[in-house]
């Protein structure tokens, strides 16, 4: 009976974990947060906190960007986490259980995305041209808690009542080639997802930003945190220097440039 409580407080703390679809972007659902949840369940708060921040810096890059979807992380990090504590284990088999669960439900995940969602889109859509406004939002609540909250809180209580051995079987039932190709799949889509946002971002003014950092990471072997520190500079010293150029420029609204006394352009109030 205390088993079942507690898989039922992992499902609810998973369903609020996904609350963002509600609620908006919170952060409830990184791992930090989800982890010291279920640390919280499992009566080992210390331990969630520590294997929340191991599986936050795994999950780290898990946003959807583009056309990558991201492992459902929610549900990995609470499985994950539960699971080390219920038997002794580490933060490496936290890490180890959190990863592949996350890949597995990202399936059941887009499941309901295709087959669960699409009903009350259209439905909502229906009412939209009935100009029904309650009916619309009702389709909203009812398609997000249906398509995501309840079966993620279904699969986190199952799978934590069925127990760790049976989870890992099943991760094993898999074909080596199934799982090869979604490793593939993994890596590319980021990168596709990234070429999707610097088609409709990348110009002739900021594209030599982006050349810069990759020149950093690929040639000079500068870490992405390093870049991202370069670039945080960067952008610093760019904006500081306009806004002390706006600050102590002439205040005139002409936009015409300005003549020095010898008939000239007085370049110190050009911009190039």
């Amino acid at each position: 009976m205390e088993q079942f409580g507690t898989a039922i407080l992992l499902a609810l703390a998973a369903m609020l974990a996904n609350g963002e679809y509600l609620f908006g972007s919170s952060m409830l659902s990184r791992p930090l947060v989800t982890c010291t949840l279920a640390g919280l369940i499992m009566g080992d708060v210390q331990m969630g906190i520590i294997m929340g921040a191991t599986l936050e810096l795994a999950f780290v890059g898990s946003f959807s960007i583009g056309a990558s979807i991201p492992p459902e992380i929610i549900s990995g990090s609470i499985l994950g986490t539960a699971f080390a504590i219920a038997t002794g284990e580490s933060t490496a088999v936290a890490l180890a259980l959190g990863i592949p669960i996350a890949s597995l439900v990202l399936v059941v995940k887009n499941l309901c995305f295709i087959f669960v969602l699409p009903y009350f889109v259209h439905k909502a859509d229906k009412y939209a041209l009935e100009g029904n406004s309650r009916g619309i939002s009702r389709m909203q609540l009812l398609g997000g808690f249906l398509s995501i909250n309840l079966p993620i809180g279904i699969i986190v209580a199952t799978s934590y009542l069925v127990g760790s051995p049976v989870i890992q079987n099943v991760l094993d039932a898999i074909p080596a080639f199934v799982i090869a190709g979604l490793g593939i799949a993994t890596g590319l889509l980021p990168a596709y997802g990234f070429a999707l946002l610097l088609k409709l971002m990348v110009n002739k003014k900021n594209a030599v930003f982006f050349v810069f950092g990759f020149a950093l990471a690929v040639y000079l072997k500068v870490p992405v945190t390093g870049v991202a520190i370069f670039g945080a500079c960067l952008a610093l010293i760019l904006t500081g220097y306009a806004t002390l150029k706006n600050d102590n420029g002439p205040t005139n609204n002409n936009t015409e440039p300005t003549l020095a006394n010898d008939g000239g352009i007085n370049y110190e109030d050009e911009e190039f």
